[in-house]
């Protein structure tokens, strides 16, 4: 359990040299316990400059761990926090504290490549990066002309990793997980002065769940870490929502715009289809219409109603009506990425359906891989590990972990049975947003997103309890990573600015 997070080097010390974890001399011979004791965190900074949003700015870049202590105040954890400081030090200047998902996932995506001062060039348009070298360049598209930025990898992320005889389970849940980075974040705002700037709070995927759980453990009490905006970036609030299990109705409705986005990219939509957009609010007005009416009537819909509901869900699916009747007219998104382009041999991709595959044969219900994974993470990996270990100089013996093994992980909400039958975070934000006038979020989600469609978003963030006035939505034409693509890594990047500078 923790008891509280500290950092065992003082501030002044971060920026003189680069210091290793590796054990010394002789340590193989010494108990854990005692080699536990006298861990010693690990640190780097750098100076540097860069043009960001058309601004020249000179920063610090410092990478160090925050070491969690146990109920004994022994060191359990170490959090790697990498921060980005505009000289000279500013209080009143906004600060952005980013994390990306998984759970499971390092910052590498949201560092290298929305927000950070530097970023891998991947292909554009949905082709695989294949093979190293991979262009690592500078991001004019970095925040730091507006914020400084605070990137967390949470324990078992990036290089983040338990000490001693800890188990990672002691991190490795829903409220845990909150817990930890939410005592990261208050001690960096003491060890840096920060406590009276404007916060912003930011992540992807589940970095959003993470957002909102984090935005409870720093303004569900009476000892408040006020923030002054939130950024989700392909939301996942609601797991209801998109929960593909028997019986639940829902994550069919949620699932259909982006089914209709998808088949308008690969020109299954038909001639009158129109804007990508137009054709997703004609699927929108179906699906939570005719479509939900439908499904809930379950096995007591009449026939007629079932012929119209399947030919509509043809022309917007692009699927045939065979094959939904032979799927109950509910098509799981596994069974669509495979169905979709199976005439052309491909799949399409999960993250960002844009991208296609090739599997093993053209049977088959399910494809083999996502090809919109694959096609991204040899780049991401190779220059995280770059910029770090030789630009910035950190050294460690650890593995950045881009994506890993947290589990099992406890999904478990504190506030009773109920609570836990329906995993909903979505509240927390409603509870920030009533309590916190100041407070607003910002929402942005990719057209061709299947892990965290963006009808669910919309369905969550509209419930009862949330104020409507303070939620800014965008929309991108690419997926859940939406700045893989030029175009939308440049209009994320300007939606962002301008949602921090409108504070």
């Amino acid at each position: 359990m923790i008891k509280r997070p500290t950092i065992a080097l003082a501030a002044a010390a971060i920026a003189l040299s680069p210091s290793s974890l590796v054990a010394q001399p002789g340590a193989g011979d010494r108990p854990e316990a005692e080699l536990q004791a006298d861990y010693v965190a690990n640190s780097t900074s750098r100076r540097l400059s860069g043009t960001f949003g058309g601004k020249r700015v000179a920063y610090t870049a410092t990478v160090s761990e925050t070491v969690l202590t146990d109920e004994e105040d022994k060191p359990a954890a170490a959090i790697v926090v990498t921060s980005y400081v505009a000289e000279p030090g500013d209080e009143t200047r906004p600060v952005t504290f980013l994390f990306n998902g998984g759970p499971g996932s390092g910052s590498v995506w949201l560092q290298m490549g929305a927000f950070g001062p530097k970023r891998v060039a991947i292909p554009s348009d949905a082709r695989d990066d294949g093979a190293p070298p991979y262009p690592i360049v500078d991001n004019p598209d970095s925040l730091l002309d507006v914020t400084d930025l605070v990137f967390i990898d949470p324990v078992g992320t990036g290089f983040s990793h338990v000490i001693g005889d800890t188990e990672g389970t002691e991190y490795w849940g829903v409220t845990k997980d909150a817990r930890s980075v939410a005592e990261v974040i208050r001690r960096w705002l003491s060890d840096n002065g920060r406590w009276n700037s404007p916060k912003f709070l930011g992540g992807e995927s589940y970095g959003t769940t993470r957002s909102a759980a984090v935005v409870d453990q720093l303004e569900g009490g009476y000892n408040d870490v006020a923030l002054n905006g939130v950024i989700l970036i392909s939301t996942v609030l609601d797991f209801a929502a998109g929960a593909e299990t028997q019986g639940a109705e829902l994550s069919y409705i949620t699932t259909l715009p982006t089914m209709a986005a998808t088949a308008h990219y690969h020109g299954l939509a038909g001639a009158d289809a129109g804007s990508v957009a137009a054709f997703v609010e004609r699927a929108r007005e179906f699906a939570i219409g005719p479509y939900a009416s439908f499904l809930l009537k379950g096995q007591t819909a009449p026939a007629a109603e079932r012929a119209v509901v399947r030919a509509e869900l043809a022309r917007l699916t692009g699927l045939s009506e065979p094959f939904l009747e032979r799927a109950d007219l509910r098509v799981s998104s596994g069974r669509f990425y495979k169905e979709l382009l199976r005439d052309r041999g491909l799949t399409v991709g999960r993250l960002d359906s844009r991208y296609t595959g090739v599997d093993y044969d053209r049977a088959g219900e399910y494809p083999d891989n996502d090809p919109s994974f694959y096609g991204i993470d040899g780049g991401y990996n190779a220059a995280i590990n770059h910029f770090m270990r030789d630009t910035l100089g950190y050294e460690t013996d650890e593995d950045y972990v881009a994506i890993g093994n947290v589990g099992p992980w406890d999904w478990n909400l504190e506030g009773g049975r109920d609570l836990n039958a329906y995993l909903n975070v979505t509240p927390y934000l409603g509870r920030a947003l009533r309590e916190n006038a100041g407070m607003r979020i910002f929402v942005g989600q990719g057209w061709y997103d299947f892990a965290t469609p963006f009808f669910a978003a919309e369905y969550a963030l509209t419930r009862t309890g949330i104020p409507q006035d303070r939620i800014e939505w965008r929309y991108y034409d690419s997926g859940h990573m939406m700045y893989v693509r030029d175009e939308d890594r440049r209009a994320l990047s300007a939606d962002v600015r301008e949602f921090i500078r409108a504070r």
